[in-house]
């Protein structure tokens, strides 16, 4: 019987592309960014992104952190593009609805630290779920 690729479980070479040196620093800094683990962000990114992506995740970190959301001082802070275009973890309509909620937080009286802080929790829990 003949396997074909797209058949296989490809857990382990997504896994063994994220622990490379230049793929872990990579997941390491947007982990700092999420304010979350490298081990729940590495199975995230295996479960949501296929291999090309993976392979070249620290051109797609560097080029966000450049060009995403420029002049939105909350969209970068919470990374609208930068978590679905760039680098997509999250739907489109999911992150603007987070974007939304946190911006109309903060217009209703809340500090702007807990509203980022709950904003990037929402996101935490949407990328994890």
């Amino acid at each position: 019987m003949i396997r074909y690729l797209y058949e296989k479980d490809l857990r382990l070479m997504k896994y063994t592309i994220l622990t490379s040196t230049k793929h872990d620093e990579t997941v390491r800094a947007i982990g700092r960014h999420l304010d979350m683990t490298d081990a729940k962000l590495r199975r995230a990114m295996i479960r949501r992104l296929d291999m090309s992506l993976l392979e070249n995740l620290g051109s797609r970190w560097e080029m966000g952190l450049k060009h995403a959301d420029d002049g939105d001082p909350l969209a970068e802070e919470l990374g609208r593009e930068l978590f679905t275009r760039f680098i997509p973890l999250l739907d489109t309509e999911t992150m603007q609805s987070i974007y939304n909620e946190t911006r109309s937080m903060m217009k209703e009286g809340s500090s702007t630290d807990e509203a980022l802080a709950r904003g990037k929790a929402r996101v935490r829990e949407a990328i994890l779920s």
